[in-house]
């Protein structure tokens, strides 16, 4: 038998029971919870929920590897709010000791599904982000003169757990990991009730409107999941429909071809697919253009040759600069906070031609010290 002792940080027990250690185990082992803590706290430890839990750290961790190993664990509740950039999202963040059981479980999950992900999946991905998704697109903008843009309708609302849990599955043959990645997914159900707008496909019936649905947005597992969710599609566009140019980031995703009529076969061919995941397409969004237009894509305008910031992007920055200004003039925030704001935006839009941007935004919005 192993035993997880809190205060050696060790597994103890002979290497042959070691060798023997199930998913589980390794997920509630105490290094595996402390590691979780410490990604779990990274740039929060200032802050209320991090700072109690680090106040009694080793018996707090304790308690939850307790809780884990006996199966009485349960999620806590959500604290939502709204944040509107670029559209309104409903955003729902667990409670702290919550956030350190999705660090640990993901710590040993992640590496099981990320071997089967394509290239060319850029969000939440070590190595990945918004701006290689950029440089990527730009790449095939290059190489091909037309794309199809495409943008899924309420993505993490829809998710169906039915489907995610049996995608997961495929790669998880441990009931005890399984039994917490239920706990997890059924924690989140009526988060995003209301924000989903049924949609009703072929064969359904009257019940389909009370599957359980919908991943919160902020969760590490959901961010995770929803790659996983779009896995086997990402494999249909590259394998079967042998699509050579395709990017995508979370449920924004690009398919380049040579001629508009493969990417109208395509774009019928993806809708069908999704509906099989129970998914819809924004279909006015789901346009074929020139790449010469420039693509909208991740905040900006990409062309073959150059990249614009969005109109919208650079207007939301300036109002908020405009806050953030009048807060450092009445003394509510500090000159560190404002410069942190900037540096922020400045940091992504240096990715697209805007020197000239970022000099007509800054001279026309001088720092002016607090009376």
């Amino acid at each position: 038998m192993l035993v997880f002792n809190p205060l050696e940080s060790r597994v103890s027990g002979s290497p042959q029971n070691f060798k023997k250690m199930t998913l589980y185990d390794q997920i509630t082992s105490w290094d595996n919870l402390r590691l979780a803590y410490k990604k779990a706290a990274k740039g929060k430890r200032g802050k209320g929920p991090a700072a109690r839990f680090e106040y009694r750290l080793e018996d707090n961790l304790a308690a939850l590897q307790r809780e884990l190993l006996n199966k009485s664990y349960q999620p806590g509740q959500y604290a939502s709010f709204y944040i509107h950039e670029p559209k309104r999202r409903l955003i729902s963040a667990a409670p702290f000791r919550d956030r350190v059981v999705h660090h640990a479980l993901c710590n040993l999950i992640e590496p099981i599904f990320e071997r089967s992900f394509i290239e060319d999946s850029y969000a939440n991905r070590v190595g990945k982000g918004t701006h290689r998704a950029l440089d990527r697109c730009q790449t095939f903008a290059r190489r091909f003169p037309y794309v199809l843009t495409c943008d899924l309708k309420q993505y993490f609302p829809s998710i169906d757990h039915q489907i995610l849990r049996r995608i997961l599955a495929r790669k998880i043959n441990c009931l005890d990991t399984l039994w917490l990645i239920d706990g997890i997914l059924a924690s989140g159900i009526g988060v995003l009730a209301e924000e989903y707008e049924m949609v009703w496909f072929p064969d359904d019936d009257l019940l389909a409107a009370t599957r359980p649905r919908g991943l919160p947005i902020g969760n590490l597992t959901s961010q995770f999941w929803a790659n996983c969710y779009l896995n086997d599609f990402d494999h249909f566009v590259k394998r079967i429909l042998r699509c050579r140019g395709y990017v995508r980031f979370v449920d924004d995703f690009l398919l380049f071809a040579a001629d508009k009529a493969t990417l109208r076969q395509w774009r019928e061919s993806v809708t069908g697919y999704l509906a099989q995941l129970r998914l819809t397409l924004h279909l006015n969004k789901a346009q074929i253009r020139p790449v010469s237009e420039g693509i909208p894509f991740l905040g900006f305008v990409v062309y073959p040759q150059r990249r614009r910031v969005k109109g919208r992007k650079v207007v939301h920055f300036r109002r908020r600069l405009r806050q953030r200004l009048a807060d450092y003039r009445a003394r509510r925030i500090s000159l560190d906070q404002v410069d942190s704001s900037v540096q922020g935006w400045v940091n992504h839009v240096r990715y697209g031609n805007t020197v000239a941007l970022r000099r007509v935004t800054f001279d026309s919005l001088p720092i002016v010290a607090p009376g």
